[in-house]
Protein backbone atom coordinates (compact mmCIF):
# COMPACT_ATOMS: atom_id res chain seq x y z
CA UNK A 1 0.00 0.00 0.00
CA UNK A 2 1.36 3.45 -0.92
CA UNK A 3 1.92 5.94 1.90
CA UNK A 4 2.28 9.69 1.54
CA UNK A 5 3.20 12.44 3.99
CA UNK A 6 1.80 15.96 3.73
CA UNK A 7 4.66 18.43 3.14
CA UNK A 8 2.57 21.61 3.61
CA UNK A 9 -0.87 22.37 5.04
CA UNK A 10 -3.69 21.30 2.74
CA UNK A 11 -6.68 23.69 2.56
CA UNK A 12 -6.46 24.41 6.32
CA UNK A 13 -8.04 20.99 6.94
CA UNK A 14 -5.00 18.74 7.30
CA UNK A 15 -1.71 19.86 8.81
CA UNK A 16 1.84 19.34 7.57
CA UNK A 17 3.25 15.95 8.60
CA UNK A 18 -0.04 14.01 8.44
CA UNK A 19 0.38 10.50 6.99
CA UNK A 20 -2.06 9.23 4.35
CA UNK A 21 -2.64 5.91 2.58
CA UNK A 22 -3.78 5.71 -1.06
CA UNK A 23 -7.01 3.74 -1.07
CA UNK A 24 -7.98 4.34 -4.71
CA UNK A 25 -6.42 5.50 -7.97
CA UNK A 26 -8.39 6.17 -11.14
CA UNK A 27 -7.77 7.61 -14.58
CA UNK A 28 -10.40 8.86 -16.99
CA UNK A 29 -9.40 10.44 -20.31
CA UNK A 30 -5.91 11.29 -19.07
CA UNK A 31 -6.99 12.81 -15.73
CA UNK A 32 -5.73 10.90 -12.70
CA UNK A 33 -7.50 11.11 -9.35
CA UNK A 34 -6.40 9.68 -6.02
CA UNK A 35 -8.40 9.00 -2.86
CA UNK A 36 -6.28 9.24 0.28
CA UNK A 37 -7.24 8.21 3.82
CA UNK A 38 -5.46 9.50 6.93
CA UNK A 39 -3.49 7.00 8.98
CA UNK A 40 -5.77 7.48 12.00
CA UNK A 41 -8.91 7.24 9.78
CA UNK A 42 -10.24 10.70 10.65
CA UNK A 43 -10.36 12.09 7.11
CA UNK A 44 -10.47 11.25 3.43
CA UNK A 45 -9.57 13.49 0.48
CA UNK A 46 -9.81 13.26 -3.30
CA UNK A 47 -6.88 14.78 -5.22
CA UNK A 48 -5.70 15.30 -8.75
CA UNK A 49 -2.22 14.16 -9.77
CA UNK A 50 -0.97 17.78 -9.66
CA UNK A 51 -2.23 18.30 -6.07
CA UNK A 52 -0.61 15.03 -5.03
CA UNK A 53 2.76 16.17 -6.41
CA UNK A 54 2.44 19.67 -4.90
CA UNK A 55 1.37 18.71 -1.37
CA UNK A 56 2.67 15.18 -0.71
CA UNK A 57 5.88 13.16 -0.54
CA UNK A 58 5.80 9.36 -0.93
CA UNK A 59 7.09 7.32 2.01
CA UNK A 60 8.82 3.98 1.48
Amino acid sequence: MKRYKLIKDYRDIHKKGTTFFVISESEFIGVKEFVLQTKNLDGKIILTEKELKDYFRQLF
